[in-house]
């Protein structure tokens, strides 16, 4: 693989793992929002990710070479969960119904957190692979000189 074509991958990989951490950051800031502009309570989002091939002359070459394909990812789709929202007892709540309950957003803190942990470490990954490329094509060219 190139050094391009490296750099594309994990400047995709980059984007991806920013609109996640984006995701996962509205989906805790929105944990306890009982009404929203739609109306009921805020509902969960998840980023939906594909990997498509790197389109570019080299990574042709590779994959037939290689019988794989080079591939890059990208956001295919931002999903709302379709789950029911917890209710949870709040009679005084002004949003509670003729029952007493409250609908709360479907969002666990823990899986969140986890999400969370996983695409900023993801992030890093991506950033020591470019970084690593960047190294690797600078010694290149200092051997040619």
């Amino acid at each position: 693989m190139d050094f391009l074509s490296s750099m594309k991958i994990s400047s995709s990989g980059l984007s991806v793992q920013r609109k996640r951490m984006e995701t996962i950051s509205s989906n805790l800031a929105n944990i306890e929002t009982t009404r929203t502009p739609e109306g009921g309570p805020y509902r969960r989002k998840d980023v939906v990710i594909t990997a498509l091939p790197l389109e570019d002359q080299f990574s042709q070459n590779l994959s037939r070479e290689m019988q794989s394909n080079v591939n890059r990812v990208v956001i295919t789709d931002i999903v709302e969960d379709q789950e029911e929202p917890r209710l949870e007892f709040q009679p005084n709540h002004p949003d509670a119904n003729e029952l007493g309950y409250v609908a709360k957003p479907n969002i666990d803190l823990m899986s969140e957190m986890v999400d969370l942990m996983t695409a900023s470490r993801s992030y890093e990954a991506n950033v020591t692979a470019i970084n690593a490329t960047k190294n690797m094509a600078l010694r290149a060219i200092d051997l040619g000189r």
